[in-house]
């Protein structure tokens, strides 16, 4: 008598469904729309302005690299249900918002320390933190799409963070720059922190309650 086959392979322990259903999936997929489609603008905008040839080229490569993830968003939306692209395309809250205006806000030439670190050692990490959280929460039977859109982005945004980076310590030749970004990261990362991420309070989950881990 022949025994039946497992559904998947002995290493294979997938599980289903994964953290989010449609309508959760679909709401962190509109925040991400949205974050991506302001930085697009926010680069875009300094590409004119600062003086930096370096700083311009990488800037510009950026930008389109960032209307690209928010074109993914797109495609996944429709397909996650009947739902409207632009009524899902929102904050998480108003104090995204917030972060975000804080984050496009320095225009001036002078400015371009100050716009490099709340691009790439704020709101990259915390994008990345956010994408990497609902990769790993998310079932490759149910929504494998979601999970390649989602490694696609990753990649840029692993090496746009490093590039970015990288521009940022060539900039810092004297105490009073690195003071320029020590107080620019600091700004932002209140910020941020009162959105709880690009996300929301959640974005990288929720942490247990303490009282609750111990019993």
């Amino acid at each position: 008598m022949s025994t039946a086959r497992a559904p998947f392979a002995p290493w294979d322990r997938r599980e289903i469904p994964g953290l989010f259903g449609v309508e959760e999936s679909a709401r962190r997929i509109g925040n991400y729309r949205w974050t991506e489609m302001r930085l697009f603008e926010a680069l875009g905008g300094w590409v004119a302005t600062v003086p930096e040839l370096d700083v311009k080229m990488v800037l510009g490569r950026h930008c389109y690299q960032h209307a690209w993830h928010a074109e993914l968003w797109t495609k996944r939306l429709p397909e996650l249900r009947e739902m409207n692209v632009e009524r899902m395309t929102t904050p998480a809250n108003d104090e995204m918002v917030a972060f975000m205006d804080a984050v496009s806000e320095p225009e001036a030439a002078e400015l371009t320390i100050e716009k490099l670190v709340g691009v790439y050692r704020v709101l990259i990490p915390r994008t990345i933190a956010a994408y990497t959280y609902h990769m790993n929460g998310t079932s490759t039977i149910t929504d494998s799409p979601t999970i390649r859109s989602l490694n696609f982005a990753l990649q840029d945004e692993f090496d746009n963070w490093r590039e970015g980076e990288m521009l940022i310590q060539s900039l810092l030749d004297s105490p009073e720059k690195v003071e320029r970004a020590i107080r620019r990261q600091g700004e932002l990362e209140r910020l941020i922190t009162a959105a709880g991420g690009i996300a929301g309070p959640d974005s990288i989950g929720t942490q247990p309650d303490l009282q609750e881990a111990t019993i």
